[in-house]
């Protein structure tokens, strides 16, 4: 049996966000079975932008049961079925993290329709659930809601299962060797014990030898999928060689993205080489211009001759962080190089702009949050921060520290202990080098994410 879902959230990243409406159907592939949809009250306002998308506004939930009120009525209707999403690693992980804030293990084999249909369904010019069924002649209703998107999945299940029934079977539980090639020392029960839980992974050869390192939010999926080996000649001769698998637990994102860089600094893994290549090619570099405002622009750095105030590995980056200080700065999308125009900015005509464009805003005025944006990009607050996240058990709290604004180390708590002063909290972490890796990951991760951080005075 398949339990269908599809869920709405106040935002994409599963540890600081919750969901609010879920629905589910329950199928046998043929047939459904059962059905269950509600709105949940997400115990914290939703973003504008979001209900701009989906339509669920903070009135619709106000009055709706929280997560604990229907984990029940979840457990009941996904027990011992398959747990099927478009893009499931989503809808998974949302769960899972709800259910985790309750202390239970939410733990279900998986299978993703994004996945199924470009195996079944090849050549799309788009897998998104939206253009898929159209292109296939199904009809979506309520479109970003669970249900209208639950009812389109489960409709793209039918048709992905009639054309092939048996391979469907033989995705549902990796963990059975539906693969063939596999190297014959790499035991099922290793992979039986791997967890669905964030980390960093480490892959073996049959010497021992770690030949790859990887993170991911859930680290036993993200094994099954090197086991797969199909995206490339690389990853079919890696899998063949995956002779073991080891892992360490690290429950924050960014704990795992700081030791995976950090383990690939110190093993060199032979498959991680691709990560070795020369880095940091694209940067945000400063200018003036001739009525006098500060500009900045993300630029190649082979391109020309001026000095990044930070630099990135690709240009995807450093347009993102473009982005993040445009909104945070309130800068002009013209004079940040996002938007080309003779005139004014997209931003100006919805009153983000404070008019810096057309000459509205006084260059001294408007220089001044460039400057603080790039003391934001430079790292020259110099604090001393402690940015606290989710840990590996219940109870327990991840702190990352920053020491005059540079990366000191990581360590974990018991979220009741108190600490009286940085000393002593920097007592408590593993100390680790700062590098221009760590000052990327930290930087992005805190321009993605709402997290918790903890000033501490110099």
């Amino acid at each position: 049996m398949y339990s269908i879902i599809d869920i709405e959230t106040t935002g994409g990243n599963a540890p600081y966000h919750r969901i609010t409406e879920i629905a589910i159907i329950v199928h046998d592939g043929v047939n459904v079975i059962d059905e269950f949809s509600s709105l949940i009250n997400p115990e914290r306002s939703i973003p504008w932008n979001i209900t701009r998308l989906t339509g669920i506004s903070d009135d619709m939930v106000k009055d709706a049961p929280r997560f604990c009120d229907i984990a029940k009525r979840i457990v009941e209707m996904t027990e011992g079925n398959i747990f099927v999403a478009h893009n499931v690693a989503f809808d998974y992980n949302f769960i899972r993290s709800e259910f985790s804030q309750l202390g239970y293990d939410f733990k279900r084999n998986q299978i993703c329709t994004v996945r199924l249909s470009r195996a079944l369904i090849p050549g799309k010019t788009s897998y998104s659930l939206g253009n898929l069924c159209t292109s296939v002649g199904i009809k979506v209703n309520d479109r970003h809601r669970a249900t209208g998107d639950a009812v389109a999945t489960a409709r793209l299940f039918e048709m992905l299962y009639g054309i092939n029934k048996d391979y469907i079977e033989s995705r549902v539980s990796p963990s059975r060797f539906a693969f063939s090639g596999l190297h014959p020392k790499l035991k099922k029960e290793k992979l039986d014990e791997l967890p669905e839980s964030t980390g960093v992974y480490y892959l073996h050869n049959e010497e021992g030898n770690i030949i790859y390192i990887g993170k991911s939010n859930s680290i036993r999926p993200r094994v099954m999928q090197h086991l797969d080996g199909k995206n490339s000649k690389k990853a079919g001769m890696m899998k063949r060689m995956i002779a073991d698998v080891s892992f360490t637990l690290t429950g924050s994102e960014l704990v795992a993205l700081l030791l995976e860089s950090e383990e690939i600094k110190k093993h060199q893994p032979f498959f991680n080489r691709a990560l070795k290549r020369a880095r940091f090619n694209y940067g945000i570099c400063v200018s003036k211009n001739a009525e006098g405002y500060l500009c900045l622009s993300s630029e190649a750095m082979s391109a020309n001759d001026k000095e990044a105030i930070v630099t990135y590995a690709t240009l995807k980056e450093a347009k993102a962080s473009m982005q993040h200080i445009l909104e945070n700065y309130r800068l002009c999308q013209k004079l940040t190089g996002l938007y080309e125009t003779e005139g004014a900015c997209f931003y100006r005509s919805v009153h983000q702009c404070n008019g810096a464009c057309i000459g509205k805003e006084l260059p001294d005025v408007y220089n001044k949050r460039v400057q603080k944006a790039i003391k934001y990009f430079s790292n020259e607050t110099k604090q001393n921060l402690a940015i606290v996240e989710s840990g590996r058990t219940h109870g327990e709290k991840a702190v990352v520290c920053l020491e005059e604004g540079r990366y000191k180390g990581f360590g974990y708590l018991d979220e009741q202990q108190s600490i009286s002063g940085w000393d002593e909290l920097v007592d408590t972490i593993n100390h680790y080098n700062d590098n221009r890796d760590t000052q990327q990951i930290i930087r992005q991760y805190l321009m993605r994410n709402k997290v918790k951080l903890i000033e501490f005075s110099l």
